[in-house]
C-alpha cells in the first residue's frame, strides 16, 4: 500500500490591533506587518484556508482536500474540516470575550458551530496574569456587573506560565494578555462575542460590542481555575502525553529526544512544531512548521530535538 503524503501547510497570517512580531523574531516567519496577532497554523476556514506547500497537492487549499478527498482525513462525518490551530502573539490586552456553543451559535449565527478551545503557553512574562472566568454568582448578577461596568469585580484573573495548558470550554469568559503568546487548539468557528474592549479604537472606531450575547451564553458560575489550568512543562520524552480529551478535540504534547516512533491511529493527526528542528519519516522540519498526518500513515518516525503540539478529533463523534 502506498503511503499517504505528510500534508505541509503554509500559514494564514492575520492583523490584530493588539498583535506584535514575535511570529517572525522567535517562529522565521515572513509576516506582512509588525501587528500581525495570529498565525494559523492548520484551517480550512472561510477567513483564512491553508495551502499545501508541496508535494501530489501542492497548490491545494485544505478545504478542497476535505471535500475532494475525504479518504485522507478517515471519511469524517463533517460538514467542514472541523478543527483549527493556531500561534497567537499578544503585544497587549485582547478584549475581554466569550465563545457560544454549537446550539447557540447554530440558531443565531447562521448555522455556525461553536468555539471550545485550548492553549498550551508558549511564552509569556514572568508575572503573566490572564482573564480566565469571573465572579458573578448568579446570571442576574452577572448582567448588574456588566451592564455597570464593574470589571474590577467581575472579571478574575489567574497566574500563568510557560507550558501551562488551558482549557477554555464555550461559555467562559477569557482574554489574552500582554506578552503571552500561546498554541491554540479550537474549534473550525471564528465567532467571537465580545464584552469589554478597554475602549480602544480600529481605524478610528471602536470595535463592536456583543453584550447580550455574552450574557445569554456565559456559564454561571464560572469552572474553577484548577478545572481549566494544568502544568504541561516537564513531561516524559519520547511519548504521546496526552493534554486533554473531549468532545472536540484529543491533544497531545510530544518532547522528542533523538528518536521517537508511534504508530497513526488517528482519523487525522495535526502536528506544530513548536520548539527545536528535527525530521518526520526523512522529512526535516524546524520550529513554525505544521502539518497533517492522513489516515491510515503507519508509523510515524520523528527524529531530532523539539517540542511538537499534536491534535486530533474525537474519534468516538466521528
Amino acid at each position: 500500500m502506498r503511503m499517504k503524503p505528510i500534508l505541509f501547510l503554509n500559514p494564514v497570517f492575520v492583523q490584530r490591533i493588539w498583535g506584535g512580531n514575535r511570529l517572525r523574531t522567535q517562529f522565521g516567519y515572513d509576516i506582512p506587518s509588525e501587528n500581525i496577532g495570529e498565525c494559523w497554523g492548520v484551517s480550512a476556514h472561510a477567513n483564512g484556508d491553508c495551502v499545501v506547500r508541496e508535494g501530489i497537492y501542492e497548490g491545494a487549499y485544505l478545504s478542497t482536500l476535505w471535500k475532494e478527498h475525504p479518504e485522507l482525513f478517515g471519511n469524517c462525518d463533517f460538514e467542514h474540516f472541523p478543527l483549527l490551530t493556531k500561534i497567537i502573539d499578544s503585544t497587549g490586552s485582547c478584549s475581554i470575550q466569550v465563545h457560544p456553543d454549537d446550539a447557540y451559535a447554530r440558531e443565531h449565527e447562521n448555522g455556525s458551530l461553536g468555539k471550545m478551545e485550548c492553549w498550551y503557553v508558549l511564552d509569556c512574562h514572568e508575572d503573566t496574569k490572564l482573564v480566565l472566568g469571573h465572579n458573578a454568582a448568579t446570571r442576574e448578577e452577572l448582567a448588574e456587573m456588566i451592564h455597570q461596568g464593574k470589571w474590577s469585580e467581575f472579571i478574575r484573573e489567574v497566574p500563568v506560565k510557560k507550558g501551562d495548558f488551558i482549557q477554555i470550554d464555550a461559555g467562559t469568559v477569557h482574554a489574552i494578555t500582554d506578552g503571552l503568546m500561546i498554541l491554540e487548539t479550537q474549534q473550525n468557528s471564528d465567532i467571537t462575542y465580545r464584552i469589554y474592549d478597554y475602549g480602544r479604537t480600529e481605524n478610528g472606531k471602536q470595535r463592536p460590542m456583543h453584550v447580550e450575547q455574552s450574557i445569554e451564553v456565559i456559564t454561571v458560575p464560572a469552572l474553577s481555575e484548577k478545572e481549566c489550568i494544568k502544568p504541561a512543562l516537564n513531561l516524559p520524552v519520547n511519548c504521546l502525553n496526552e493534554l486533554i480529551s473531549c468532545e472536540y478535540y484529543e491533544v497531545w504534547k510530544i518532547e522528542v529526544e533523538g528518536s521517537f516512533a508511534f504508530g497513526q491511529d488517528q482519523l487525522f493527526l495535526i502536528m506544530s512544531i513548536v520548539d527545536g528542528a528535527g525530521s518526520v519519516n526523512g522529512h526535516p522540519v524546524q520550529k513554525g512548521d505544521h502539518f497533517i498526518l492522513p489516515y491510515e500513515f503507519g508509523t510515524v518516525s520523528l527524529e531530532g530535538d523539539m517540542t511538537i503540539i499534536a491534535s486530533s478529533v474525537n474519534k468516538e463523534r466521528a
